[in-house]
């Protein structure tokens, strides 16, 4: 999904999550905006409280002839205002038509701010919402109606507000400018909601890799290793067959049961799952199901020495923490019953300062150099480490004498904060 280009209109933000201010329609903050630039031209045709006649001018006043200017502007940009998110160039046209009968109303020498202040509204918007082209156009008709109208007056012979003129064209630039910024804030917004959907995506894809292979892969490395066992001495010693068929297949309605915890979870919605009769999710792995762990692998021909330093106060632990303590041990005895050939590994869980020590380490056997230094690592190292780098531990995997080890060291204080 790429950025909103800058040939369309930007959607338009639900009506809830938007300021009060833009809220209200873009046709009525011009229509307001022409009320307050006329009220404005008005004042100079009225005697104000404390004016001296000196500063008056009898002759600015508001004869019939003024007073259908005025009603002729008012429609026109009344009209402007009502068009202007529908059709914003024929909009624009009425408000630029109105803004020079405001002008005439006063016999200014020059279109000024306050007769142009519902152009620069309707400026702001077509910069902000649409495409550049529409933008140049609508700049080029109030460029043009600011400077006509000084061209005409001089064709007339008549004197011009050439200071006033300038400040006109100055806001003109400074609308079209804040739209354009407006628009180019909206689309990097939503550029940047893109983005993190899409890691908030690839993360979750992430995780859920994880989960699947440090939960089937040692599983299968279990099953091969009793399925074959059985197949050798059914003939012979049909007990030991049976349970090595009987471990094949606890471990496999485990592996059944997790999977489909996993997709309850992954098919929940609202926080319930879908469907009924949908059974309850049983709490994620963690360190106190080391032990079964163990006595799963040193049932399928790997003896495992656990050790687990929990000595101390034990504050409870992160379930992530637990979780990932659990999935390392797990994937790191998977790879010793497929890949090590060793005979029995050591697993030590401790804890050191704010920190829990997990450590898997095997002598090595009938494969070596099956895990050496050239060798290639899979998704299990893969997974183990982003496990660790989630949590912002350190992770070391490697050939360690004749064998095997992994370490890693989750930080507890870090993840409770």
């Amino acid at each position: 999904m790429s950025a909103p280009s800058a040939s369309a209109p930007l959607p338009a933000e639900p009506a809830t999550s938007q300021p009060l201010l833009r809220r209200v329609p873009v046709g009525v903050w011009a229509a307001l905006a022409w009320a307050a630039g006329m009220v404005s031209v008005l004042l100079v045709l009225v005697p104000l409280p404390g004016e001296s006649p000196q500063d008056f001018h009898p002759g600015l006043s508001l004869p019939p002839g003024n007073l259908t200017t005025l009603l002729v502007a008012a429609g026109f940009s009344l009209g402007g205002s009502a068009l202007l998110r529908r059709r914003p160039l024929t909009a624009m046209a009425l408000l630029l038509t109105g803004a020079v009968c405001s002008a005439m109303v006063h016999n200014s020498s020059a279109i000024q701010v306050p007769n142009l202040l519902a152009c620069d509204v309707a400026l702001w918007f077509v910069a902000a919402t649409r495409p550049v082209l529409r933008t140049r156009i609508a700049t080029a008709m109030a460029v043009c109606v600011v400077i006509g109208y000084c061209a005409a007056r001089l064709a007339k012979g008549w004197a011009i507000g050439t200071p006033d003129e300038l400040s006109a064209l100055l806001t003109v630039a400074v609308a079209v400018l804040l739209g354009r910024s407006a628009r180019q804030s909206r689309e990097r917004q939503a550029e940047q909601a893109v983005h993190a959907t899409e890691h908030a995506v690839v993360n979750e894809r992430l995780r859920i890799a994880r989960e699947l292979h440090d939960m089937v892969a040692h599983t299968l490395g279990i099953v091969a290793l009793q399925s074959g066992a059985a197949r050798r001495v059914i003939a012979t010693q049909p007990e030991r067959a049976r349970e090595a068929l009987g471990a094949v297949e606890d471990a496999s309605r485990e592996t059944l049961a997790g999977l489909r915890r996993m997709l309850v979870v992954l098919r929940a919605v609202d926080g319930s799952a879908s469907g009924s009769g949908a059974a309850p999710l049983h709490p994620a792995p963690g360190l106190d199901d080391l032990p079964g762990l163990a006595a799963a692998t040193t049932a399928a021909g790997v003896r495992v020495a656990l050790e687990l330093d929990m000595t101390g106060e034990r504050p409870p632990l992160a379930p992530e923490v637990e979780l990932a303590a659990y999935r390392i041990v797990q994937e790191s005895l998977t790879n010793v019953v497929r890949h090590a050939g060793a005979r029995s590994c050591r697993v030590s869980v401790g804890r050191g300062e704010g920190s829990l020590l997990v450590e898997v380490a095997d002598p090595g056997g009938a494969r070596p150099g099956a895990r050496g230094e050239g060798a290639t690592p899979g998704y299990g190292l893969l997974g183990m480490r982003e496990r660790v780098d989630l949590l912002g531990g350190e992770f070391h995997a490697g050939p360690h004498g004749t064998g095997f080890r992994v370490t890693a060291r989750l930080p507890l204080a870090e993840v409770g904060a």
